[in-house]
């Protein structure tokens, strides 16, 4: 129950955290970006806690790599099927379908760090609220 509690608020969390960085850079964003940062931010957390052992700039290259497939995804649908105009990468150097470019990939690269910092946090958070939880229900069956 606690690992569902943990997934549940990295992804919100990871939605929020997109959603504001990107107002903070483009003035305004989409719901369908918060959906989107919120399955990076899971995934990245996923990643790296299963990579824990592994250096930082492999998880984050990792990190780069899912971050643009979720966008690459992403845009796709809102963007060519659905033809909202989130974005369009199209000016940018490299770019794949109007939808990913080197730029942006290398900047999800950087982000990636601090991702996986807020990932470690929250794995540490939550694994204190269930050593916690263990520990009282252990008192309790030793009262009872």
């Amino acid at each position: 129950m606690i690992r569902k509690a943990e997934y549940l608020c990295v992804f919100l969390a990871g939605g929020v955290i997109y959603g504001l960085l990107e107002m903070m850079w483009r003035g305004f964003t989409h719901w369908s970006m918060t959906v989107a940062g919120g399955i990076c931010v899971l995934a990245i957390h996923l990643l790296n806690h299963r990579m824990r052992h592994r250096s930082m700039i492999l998880r984050c290259t990792l990190g780069c790599a899912v971050i643009t497939a979720v966008e690459l995804a992403a845009g796709v649908v809102v963007n060519l099927l659905l033809g909202l105009n989130v974005w369009d990468y199209s000016g940018m150097y490299g770019n794949f379908l109007g939808q990913i470019c080197p730029a942006f990939s290398f900047l999800w690269f950087l982000i990636s760090f601090p991702a996986c910092g807020f990932s470690n946090a929250a794995r540490c958070f939550f694994e204190r609220v269930a050593f916690t939880e263990s520990r009282a229900e252990n008192e309790r069956k030793a009262e009872a």
